[in-house]
Parts: C-alpha cells; sequence; structure tokens
C-alpha cells in the first residue's frame, strides 16, 4: 500500500478486502483523481466493466432537463477513434453487451465480455465516454430517439404515476423532474448545451471505474490509463471529487394529491410520502419494514389487498433514497371502480402499522428478505461490478458482505417500530392515473 498523495503524480493503491463470499477488491486512485476498483473472481470467465459518473438529472437546470439523459444516448454515437456502428461492432463481434443508464444522481456505462475481451471493452468504453464527438447531425438523430422514448414512457401508466409521484413530493426540485426531460426541454436543447454539460461535467475526479470477473487488478489499472491517454479526462493531478452532501435536507411539498386524466383499463395510484436519506442509519431497519409492509408476496399489503381481497394483480411498497432525501411509498394497479376499496385497505394498514408495529415473526422475516435478496444478488459479475461502483461513488466506502448482513442482523423490533410511527404518520401524498377527474380524489380523506 502506498501512502503517496493522489495529487503528487502517483497512483495510489491499496486492497479493500479479501471477501469470503467474492474475490479480493482492490482501488486505486489516479493521479488526476479518477478511481479505479476491482474485484478478482478467479472462478468466473466474463468480466463486467463500468464507467460511472457522479452526475445525473438533478444537477441541471430547468432548461437543461433531460442533458444528462441526451448525453447518455449520445456517448455511443461516435469518437475521433470510432464511429457508432464500430463501437457496438466491435463488442458485439466478441459475443460482448453494452449499455448505459441514467439516474437523478449519477450515469453508468457498462460492458460485459469474456476475461479474455477487457482489454477491448476498457478500450472502447473509455474511447466512447472520454472522447465522444457529438456532432450535430448525431444530436438531431437521438432528440428523435428520445422524444419517442418519452412519448413511450406517456403511454406506459404504471411508470408514469410513480413520476407523477414524485413530483408530488419534490415539486420543482429537480429531484421532481422526470430524468428524461420534457419534450420541451428535448426539443429546445442545443448541441451547444449538450456539450458544455459534457466537458463541464464529465471530469476525472468525478468518475469511478469498476470491474468484475477474472481480472487482475494492475492489469486494470494500466489498461484504463492507457486508454484515456490524449483524451480530455487525461488530466492535471486533482483529488476524487468529494461526495454529493447530506446537508441541507431537501425541502419536499406539503402533501398533496395529483391525478392524470387518461382512458385506461387499469388505475394506477401511488400513496406516499418523504422518506430518509440513503446514508441515513435507519436505512436497514427501512428495509425489514418495506419487505413486511409490501415487499413480497408474504407481505401485509399483498396479502390483504391481492390474495384475500383479489382487488389488484399488483400492489408493492418501495423505498427510494438520495443523498439528502428519500421517499416511502405504495403502489397498485386495479379495475377504476376499486380504487377507493384499495386506498382505504392500503391507508388503513399503513395506519395500523404506524401505530402498532410489526410482530416479532415479521421481523425474523423481513431480515431474512433482505439478507437473501442481497446475497443473491451477487451472484453475477454485473451486481458485483455494480456493488463496487455505488459503493465508491455513493457512499465513499465499500461495506464488507459480512458487515451489511451483520447490520440486518442488529435491527431490532423497537428500531423497525420506532421508524414505522414516524414515518407512516407522516402526511401522505397521492398520485393517480387513470380516468379520472382531476378532482375526482380528495386528500384530506
Amino acid at each position: 500500500m502506498s501512502s503517496s498523495s493522489p495529487a503528487s503524480g502517483r497512483a495510489v493503491t491499496r486492497t479493500l478486502s479479501d471477501d469470503p463470499l467474492g474475490g479480493t477488491i482492490r482501488r486505486t486512485v489516479l493521479p488526476n483523481g479518477l478511481r479505479v476498483l476491482t474485484e478478482a473472481i478467479p472462478a468466473m470467465r466474463s468480466v463486467s466493466f463500468g464507467i460511472w459518473v457522479a452526475v445525473g438529472s438533478r444537477d441541471e437546470t430547468g432548461s437543461q432537463a433531460g442533458a444528462a439523459h441526451f448525453l447518455e444516448h449520445l456517448l455511443f454515437k461516435g469518437t475521433n477513434k470510432r464511429s457508432a456502428l464500430e463501437i457496438s461492432a466491435e463488442i458485439e463481434a466478441v459475443g460482448g453487451e453494452t449499455n448505459a443508464f441514467t439516474t437523478k444522481e449519477y450515469t453508468c456505462y457498462y460492458a460485459r465480455v469474456l476475461d479474455e475481451d477487457l482489454p477491448l471493452a476498457i478500450d472502447v468504453m473509455c474511447d466512447a465516454v472520454a472522447d465522444s464527438v457529438l456532432t450535430a447531425a448525431d444530436v438531431e438523430t437521438e432528440r428523435g430517439v428520445i422524444l419517442e422514448e418519452i412519448a413511450m414512457h406517456d403511454d406506459e401508466p404504471g411508470d408514469e404515476v410513480h413520476d407523477l409521484f414524485t413530483g408530488a413530493v419534490y415539486g420543482d426540485h429537480p429531484l421532481g423532474r422526470l430524468i428524461s426531460g420534457t419534450e420541451e426541454t428535448v426539443t429546445a436543447m442545443t448541441r451547444r448545451q449538450i456539450q458544455n454539460f459534457y466537458r463541464r461535467r464529465y471530469t476525472a475526479p468525478q468518475i469511478v471505474i469498476a470491474a468484475a470477473g477474472n481480472l487482475d487488478h494492475t492489469t486494470v489499472v494500466k489498461l484504463v490509463r492507457q486508454a484515456l491517454r490524449g483524451t480530455p479526462l487525461d488530466t492535471d493531478p486533482a483529488a476524487p471529487a468529494p461526495h454529493r452532501p447530506v446537508t441541507p435536507r431537501v425541502r419536499t411539498k406539503p402533501a398533496t394529491t395529483l391525478v392524470e386524466p387518461k382512458e385506461t383499463e387499469q388505475a394506477h395510484v401511488v400513496l406516499g410520502c418523504p422518506g430518509i436519506g440513503r446514508t441515513d442509519e435507519r436505512r436497514f431497519a427501512l428495509g425489514v419494514l418495506n419487505n413486511v409492509l409490501g415487499g413480497g408476496m408474504s407481505s401485509r399489503l399483498f396479502q390483504e389487498i391481492r390474495e384475500q381481497r383479489g382487488l389488484a394483480y399488483s400492489v408493492y411498497s418501495y423505498a427510494g433514497q438520495y443523498a439528502d432525501s428519500g421517499v416511502f411509498a405504495v403502489y397498485a394497479g386495479c379495475a377504476p371502480g376499486k380504487v377507493d376499496e384499495v386506498l382505504d385497505l392500503i391507508r388503513a394498514e399503513l395506519a395500523r402499522v404506524a401505530a402498532d408495529g410489526i410482530t416479532e415473526a415479521e421481523l425474523v422475516r423481513g431480515r431474512g428478505m433482505s439478507k437473501g435478496s442481497f446475497v443473491l444478488g451477487l451472484e453475477d459479475t454485473g451486481s458485483r461490478m455494480s456493488r463496487l461502483g455505488k459503493g465508491e461513488l455513493l457512499y465513499g466506502n465499500l461495506m464488507p458482505v459480512d458487515e451489511l448482513l451483520a447490520r440486518v442482523d442488529a435491527v431490532t423490533l423497537a428500531e423497525v417500530n420506532k421508524l414505522a410511527a414516524e414515518l407512516l404518520g407522516r402526511p401522505m401524498s397521492l398520485a393517480v392515473v387513470g380516468p379520472f377527474d382531476s378532482g375526482a380524489f380528495d386528500i384530506a380523506r
């Protein structure tokens, strides 16, 4: 382990863990502030390679809404070395796959290939992310693609209702906006705006590279440095960017009801409230609470609404968490004529848990669900790569698997019930998409 500072011009490498459920995890901070994390799993014959950028839709101004997502599309359209066809063809020629996604707080570009083809994946992906040309023609082509994507999303009321709910909670705050932007903002966005967003936001200190599978850490670092040499990410010494601040907390809107009138066969509803941020120590208790309320087929809401009464095909609860905020909500899709009954049952169950808490048996089951879903989710290189990227980018550390499982096991009944009383007692916002008038639902009920 080196004691050098990255800003000294030397890379700093250290071993984070030799995880019994995985392989050796190592982390290198390059002189320019870019971080490289790998998990070596010799038993695998594949490698997942991801480039994580600490930039998402919440980093946009109002006129830039959709810029991060627009850019995600454009970075696969061609560089100074490769055309769009060459980017996809080179990876597909070896049976690999590439993709990307944008969230409210980060963007990820990734590839999965055979272990022997990792050098190719590193070169192609680093080239695309670091040195895209963003031609005017490509901007116009992808503008059309994104507008079609927005239209397609509008045709999916089960997705639209979650965005409507987020808007109800956060209002005009960037967290309340659509990741894709709107038809108006995407249509008006210029190439110069996107280019400026790209070069201002995509800097080495904001980037984490993660890889998992049959690999050698030193080789990965060497290949990354080679791939970035001479690109806009080949920059002067710098320290990694600080993590997104957790304070002050985002100010949320008072509880409200938003209805999107639409002639659908089903009504889609989301009822919820502001939650907790992702670094809140109560997040493990929240995971258990969520499992008990609506996290599976044995959950209270699923049993009451679907299994016993047959009122909905899909009903579940979920927690969305950001650096400085979060939401907790329940979704249900049902026949329009059954909405009132379904909402009454959801409200009654939330009130019951807020007042009386959960049982010891439910605590045990909820903890087991949390642990099982986490461990089972680490069965492939892609999920392990994501764990590395998110751990470094969002938390600044990688909690060992055993420690995380111990934290879940340590959750007590009193902790869950205290959180339930606080969280589920809050005023609830309601979002509805379906064949209703805009004033059909009353928040005061």
